[in-house]
């Protein structure tokens, strides 16, 4: 029976997946505008009913996976190590992140993710989502800290501390992404954004 959930899970993987991969390709060819969701179901070889068991339109093939990323973080932040400091359990678990991002698997990968911010830039449609998206993370996960550090951090200070990580992540990719970096500088970029924001957490 659990292999059964298992293959029943993997399954569900790969078609999600195959969704996300369909519906990048054709914003590539066609643009974001004039790509039917009808469109990306057809190219994943499943039918349109079966897109919106997954998703439940067109914006969620991009944000989707990032909603359940923050997810995991808040978690890994509630989970924090007995006597681990704050400015070491957020660089952990952000590692974590990137590299979890960058293996090969059933979520879309690092240069997909990529892809996907470079079309996130040139829609303002998908920009503003992202920056409502952006704020909403930085709130629950600034919570989540507050939460494991009560005698630490007050809400306003945790909300501070996550700005400063997430803020320096962000500006060093959308730097990055604007001269057009390969991959690796892409990465690069964003934990040397991480380190000096670790500084920053690690001082107060």
């Amino acid at each position: 029976m659990v292999e059964t959930v298992g293959l029943r899970e993997r399954k569900k993987q790969r078609t999600r997946q195959a969704l996300v991969e369909a519906a990048m390709r054709l914003f590539q060819e066609k643009g974001y505008e004039r790509t039917t969701v009808a469109e990306i179901a057809d190219a994943a070889g499943v039918s349109t009913k079966t897109l919106f068991n997954y998703f439940p339109g067109k914006e969620e093939l991009i944000f989707g996976h990032r909603r359940e990323r923050v997810d995991s973080l808040r978690d890994r932040i509630a989970a924090r190590g007995e006597g681990e400091q704050p400015a070491d359990l957020l660089t952990r678990v952000v590692e974590e992140l990137l590299t979890s991002i960058m293996a090969t698997g059933d979520e879309p990968g690092f240069e997909l993710n990529l892809e996907q911010a470079r079309l996130i830039m040139a829609v303002p449609e998908l920009r503003a989502r992202s920056l409502q998206l952006l704020v909403d993370a930085q709130q629950r996960l600034a919570a989540a800290l507050h939460a494991a550090y009560p005698d630490r951090y007050d809400p306003i200070t945790a909300a501070a501390t996550i700005g400063v990580l997430v803020g320096a992540m962000h500006a060093a990719m959308t730097a990055s992404l604007a001269r057009a970096d390969s991959l690796e500088q892409t990465m690069l970029a964003t934990r040397r954004a991480v380190e000096i924001a670790r500084a920053g957490i690690g001082a107060n």
